[in-house]
């Protein structure tokens, strides 16, 4: 039996006058009650018409239901989009005119282009032509103005700027190309210009392409240059003793040296002298036979370094010879290759760090003091390290901007903006997106803060990563940069696995930004970035409930996961930074990185990490930690003790460092 209302037992009670009374005042309350329901009732309805276009199955009656909600130009759109080949030109025309200037039209307009031009419609192509960066509807504007004999005085120019570059241009442009040829606007200056374009790229197709056309002669010599840009042989030292033939020679074994690092060394010391190649042509091939060998740290690696001339080293090649060095222990190398780098580049907090690093390990500490007193004044990795090196309370310096609340309403009320929030909502983030920046475009600063605010309080976390940082104050803005979400599941995975929760939330943070509906080119799901395979193996080793890849975007379910793999990784590895690495690498590499430096300490073997990406991750992963601490506790665990797995211990203040004096 249902249960009764008690509107009726009100009533029999109370005077009718009065009860009138009460349910005029209780009727906002009522509204603002029953408004999510009717909020989420809409995203539903929206979500399965939006798939229902997609499909070629929404109704009329469906699609009509949802004329007044914000989202409705993306429905249009979706229904258009599915197969704009035998869409109504009319109805097109009218989306396109009636949405201009909005994202849903730009969005749709080079679909709609592209259609045409497969078709070859090309007068209704020149009509709904609008400006485009866009390679091949450039290309295809072209190629319209030529069929309909409107290729005026300029027509030439803009083929053959389409024409310079390096790159491989889309098939539209083939069709361009030819006509510009037959319209002598493409000579052998022009050809060879393309071809040289290409070899700066280190691209043999474009470079065969770009010599079609050269009289007979000279297009067997560019040919035999693609070829060796594609896999160097012994016809070079024939080639002509010129400018050219240098610039192949050091691209094509510049390419070489990324796979084969040892034969782009040997061939060099051939060609150069019979090729007469310069100091900049053999610094080029130098540089990458240098890189792509100390990047695997092979035992040539410091010869490799020290051929390379200083003046062809970048900040790149400066940091990797100081890894190198570390790599082997050789720690006044190391100190060494710091101070060779530029100072901008050796004043970053990681390089302070290190540098002090050095000087303790070459028996100067009290030189270090001043680096790592410089370095402590960030509030990143290094700095956190350099804090627990001098006992000093961690830098952090929040920042709350005063925004004048009366904006909250005004940029509500942003018709792009309210597209872009109801979008994100129904799980459509590259429409959000769109509509975000389109936004964006008309926000000053303090309307963009409140924007990222406003998406914040509907869980679209990641705004404050890609749209805060403009001001140098927002990057201090941790309340917003640093969301709490999920609490009861990050502190239930943390208790059952033993891991702080702080780490748990960084991440999430690292990972996805808080989004439950995150979904890698890799196929990795949700907050914690779990591939499906691993979290199916995870599931039968620890009980945890698992049912199906689409469970991984439950955020209980990935946390609980995700949390129990990195339980996993620690106990395998034996220290919370191997694990961190093993997390975002996997566990090969992280065994192997183990094996290579098995008795480095943790901040020397963090940075001697091969991969880039695992190297920034996981000192991003432990500075996120200790800002988590903070923000759920107010002080936190010394990231020197957090970054070997302990979860106890004396705890770090926080506190903004007075400016430098002077």
């Amino acid at each position: 039996m249902s249960r009764p209302s008690t509107i009726p037992a009100l009533s029999r009670r109370v005077p009718a006058p009065l009860l009138s009374a009460l349910l005029l005042a209780l009727l906002p309350a009522l509204a603002a009650a029953r408004a999510p329901d009717a909020g989420r009732a809409n995203d539903v309805a929206m979500q399965e018409a939006i798939a229902a276009a997609k499909a070629g199955r929404l109704a009329p009656g469906q699609a009509e239901a949802l004329r007044s909600d914000p989202r409705w130009p993306w429905l249009e759109h979706a229904r258009l989009a599915r197969d704009l080949d035998t869409a109504d030109p009319a109805q097109v025309r009218d989306f396109l005119q009636r949405h201009d200037g909005q994202p849903a039209a730009a969005a749709l307009r080079p679909l709609w282009l592209a259609s045409l031009a497969r078709r070859e419609r090309w007068s209704d192509f020149l009509a709904d032509w609008k400006p485009s960066d866009n390679p091949a509807l450039r290309c295809a504007r072209l190629n319209a103005q030529q069929a309909l004999g409107q290729a005026g005085a300029d027509w030439n120019a803009e083929a053959q700027t389409l024409w310079r570059s390096g790159k491989s241009q889309p098939d539209a442009c083939d069709a361009t190309f030819a006509t510009l040829a037959a319209r002598g606007g493409l000579d052998d200056a022009l050809r060879w210009e393309r071809f040289d374009l290409a070899v700066a790229e280190g691209d043999p197709g474009v470079m065969r392409s770009a010599a079609r056309g050269l009289p007979a002669d000279a297009s067997a010599l560019a040919q035999d240059y693609a070829a060796f840009v594609q896999a160097p042989h012994a016809r070079a030292g024939q080639w002509p003793r010129d400018a050219r033939s240098r610039r192949v020679a050091a691209a094509g074994l510049a390419r070489l040296a990324k796979s084969d690092p040892d034969a782009a060394e040997r061939q060099l010391a051939q060609l150069a002298p019979l090729l007469g190649m310069d100091a900049a042509g053999r610094n080029q091939v130098l540089y990458q036979v240098a890189l792509w060998t100390v990047a695997s740290y092979l035992p040539d690696s410091a010869r490799r370094l020290a051929a390379v001339p200083a003046a062809a080293y970048d900040e790149r090649l400066h940091e990797w010879r100081a890894r190198e060095a570390m790599a082997r222990s050789d720690w006044q190398a190391a100190l060494e290759a710091i101070r060779r780098m530029p100072a901008a580049q050796r004043e970053d907090p990681r390089w302070r760090w290190f540098e002090g690093r050095m000087l303790e390990k070459t028996g100067k500490p009290a030189e270090a003091q001043a680096l790592f007193r410089a370095a402590a004044a960030s509030s990143t990795f290094h700095g956190f390290l350099a804090a627990d090196r001098l006992r000093l309370p961690y830098a952090l310096c929040p920042w709350q901007p005063s925004d004048p609340p009366a904006l909250r309403k005004e940029v509500a009320r942003d018709p792009a903006l309210q597209r872009a929030l109801a979008l994100q909502r129904i799980d459509q983030p590259g429409w959000a997106v769109r509509e975000w920046n389109d936004a964006l475009t008309r926000f000053d600063d303090a309307r963009r803060r409140t924007a990222v605010a406003l998406a914040q309080e509907q869980g679209w976390f990641d705004r404050a990563v890609f749209s805060l940082g403009k001001v140098a104050d927002e990057q201090r803005m941790y309340a917003t940069r640093f969301p709490l979400h999920h609490d009861a599941d990050i502190r239930a995975a943390a208790k059952r696995h033993g891991l702080d929760p702080a780490w748990i939330a960084a991440e999430i943070r690292a990972e996805s930004v808080f989004n439950p509906n995150a979904r890698s080119s890799a196929n990795a799901r949700g907050l914690m970035q779990l591939l499906p395979a691993t979290a199916a193996a995870v599931a039968k080793r620890t009980g945890l409930p698992y049912a199906g890849a689409e469970s991984l975007y439950d955020s209980s379910t990935n946390i609980a996961l995700g949390s129990a793999y990195l339980r996993e990784m620690e106990d395998k590895y034996g220290q919370a930074y191997q694990a961190i690495a093993a997390y975002n690498a996997g566990p090969t590499p992280a065994a192997r990185w183990l094996s290579q430096r098995p008795a480095h300490d943790p901040d020397l073997w963090i940075e001697t990490i091969s991969y880039k990406e695992t190297r920034d991750y996981v000192a991003r992963v432990l500075a996120f930690s200790a800002i988590y601490d903070w923000r759920l506790n107010g002080d936190a665990l010394p990231v020197s003790e957090r970054l070997l797995g302990r979860t106890e211990g004396e705890r770090k203040a926080f506190a903004c460092p007075a400016p430098p004096a002077g």
